[in-house]
């Protein structure tokens, strides 16, 4: 299904497709080539969304922008079931395994991977050719790559990061009812997109 939203339609090259169950939504430009499979969804409705020539987007995987970072990826990336990808920059030839998350303003360079289950955290840098094994982390700039086993490690360095302020806008210390309040109303509908419910 292909979405306007907020006025803004989404751009696709002749030569790509969007299965009938994906959904592609908003400032979205799809290259050459591009395949979204069933279920996945590319979503352009808090920023542009930028996928590259040749890239798979595979079933049930999210890509979308957050607001105030735009999502990119290069050519010829794989993006496996049930990836996730918000508001971050993929360099080409990258391959995102199933059940990976890369975070707002993560950047990987060219011809990363990201096994089975890994994460790259918010702000955290990938230099080209890295690997993160199977259901590893990446967090900080340029990245370390930890077993989800050293998590006082890994906060270490996350909290650094500033995950709340770079997803939400908001302090460490904000509470939740505020912080979903205001997501809420974020993701409420938008009726002045023509038609587009959320």
């Amino acid at each position: 299904m292909i979405v306007d939203h907020a006025g803004v339609s989404p751009r696709i090259d002749p030569s790509a497709s969007v299965a009938a169950s994906a959904v592609v939504s908003g400032d979205v430009t799809l290259g050459p080539g591009t395949r979204i499979l069933h279920g996945a969804v590319v979503s352009g409705e808090q920023g542009p969304v930028t996928l590259g020539a040749d890239v798979l987007v595979m079933e049930n995987a999210v890509v979308k922008s957050r607001s105030g970072h735009a999502c990119t990826i290069g050519d010829a990336v794989m993006v496996g079931p049930h990836a996730h990808i918000s508001g971050a920059s993929i360099g080409a030839e990258c391959f995102i395994a199933t059940g990976a998350s890369v975070f707002p303003t993560a950047r990987l360079g060219d011809g990363c991977e990201v096994r089975i289950g890994g994460v790259v955290q918010v702000g955290s840098l990938l230099e080209a050719g890295t690997t993160v094994p199977i259901g590893w982390v990446a967090v900080g700039h340029p990245a370390r790559l930890l077993s989800p086993d050293r998590h006082e490690e890994i906060w270490r360095i996350q909290k650094e990061l500033n995950f709340p302020g770079v997803l939400y806008g908001v302090e460490r210390a904000t509470p939740m009812r505020q912080i979903m309040r205001e997501q809420s109303e974020l993701h409420a509908p938008r009726r002045e997109s023509g038609g587009d419910q959320g």
